[in-house]
């Protein structure tokens, strides 16, 4: 089952399979992240339930601009290392794009570091194409 982690206690049980794919996160200050980008950019939590436990977990949030429309846009994606092979990623994939055409978007967007193969291997599979490179410069 795919559901909208909205309570404190459903965001703070997606941490552990978060912090697999951003090993930076902090659990003290995760829920206050969380809910300052519900607040300021309309960011979403979603969820793969089984058996009380999240083996699949996306951040994402709705957007339009100019190059591509209405977008839903896909910041985070991962499934524990220890539920992989199992459907869950498409199940999530396949539930975002619903939600996305639900919603009156034009494409389901996400970026992916340069080092996750796996990962690629499986956008492939699920008919994403590779359609620009994402420029990245610290302050």
């Amino acid at each position: 089952m795919i559901q909208e982690m909205n309570t404190d206690a459903e965001i703070l049980s997606t941490f552990a399979t978060l912090r697999e794919l951003r090993p930076h996160l902090r659990e003290a200050d995760f829920l206050p992240s969380v809910r300052r980008m519900q607040t300021n950019d309309g960011f979403r939590l979603a969820a793969v339930i089984e058996n009380d436990a999240c083996p699949c977990v996306a951040g994402f949030r709705l957007g339009e601009n100019l190059s591509r429309g209405k977008y839903l846009y896909v910041a985070d994606l991962v499934t524990a290392d220890t539920a992989r092979s199992r459907g869950h990623g498409k199940a999530m994939m396949d539930w975002l794009a619903r939600l996305a055409k639900n919603s009156g978007c034009a494409v389901l967007l996400l970026d992916s570091g340069v080092q996750r193969f796996g990962a690629h291997r499986f956008y492939l599979r699920e008919r994403f194409d590779i359609v620009c490179h994402n420029f990245m410069r610290p302050l």
